[in-house]
């Protein structure tokens, strides 16, 4: 009997390599299964740094989807004003002031194997920000989407610094136009919900 099935039954991942074509819809398609029907006030929280090439995924997701202006999606994080280590407390704290009942899809950089590289990895439940670099963060969001930039075990900072910019940018772009497929799709729920 596996103790963490039990004890993390409602974990369920999906894992889309960036490179592929399909890969923005997959990744949309799986988020609006998991996001309630007819939510409001769903959030993205994106998480990182534009201090560090591995760790600026999140903000550059965030300041990629703001560029779309979307409708139906609030966005946190981008590399003008990013959401790091030091201040998500207060974000945390911004966000639950100026939406009831968030719903909070976190996004973050990660390290792992290196054949996982280039992995976008959607899951549900909260993600842990800053575990990479051994921080002791409160956990976030109600789905997450996480990023592998590079392999984990050593020198996990140095890891970060030294990340290739070109797969963060083209991993950030895929989850960006992913989001606005998201963003879209809650737009016409919102729309049909009107006419019944």
């Amino acid at each position: 009997m596996n103790l963490n099935r039990i004890l993390f039954r409602n974990k369920e991942e999906k894992r889309y390599y960036y490179l592929q074509e399909k890969t923005p819809e997959d990744l949309a398609r799986t988020l609006i299964q998991w996001i309630p029907h007819y939510k409001q006030n769903v959030i993205i929280l994106c998480i990182g740094t534009d201090r560090s090439t591995g760790d600026s995924l999140g903000p550059l997701v965030g300041t990629f989807l703001s560029e779309q202006d979307p409708s139906n999606l609030s966005v946190y994080g981008t590399l003008d004003h990013p959401v790091h280590a030091k201040n998500i407390d207060e974000h945390l704290k911004k966000i639950h002031e100026n939406h009831v009942n968030p719903f909070i899809i976190a996004v973050d950089a990660c390290l792992g194997k290196y054949s996982s590289i280039g992995t976008i990895i959607a899951g549900q439940g909260s993600l842990r920000p800053g575990a990479a670099v051994k921080k002791d963060l409160p956990e976030v969001g109600n789905l997450f989407i996480s990023g592998v930039v590079n392999i984990s075990g050593y020198m996990e900072y140095f890891v970060l610094q030294s990340t290739r910019l070109s797969i963060v940018m083209n991993m950030a772009k895929k989850i960006a136009c992913s989001l606005k497929q998201v963003d879209k799709e809650l737009g016409k729920q919102f729309l049909s919900e009107q006419h019944h």
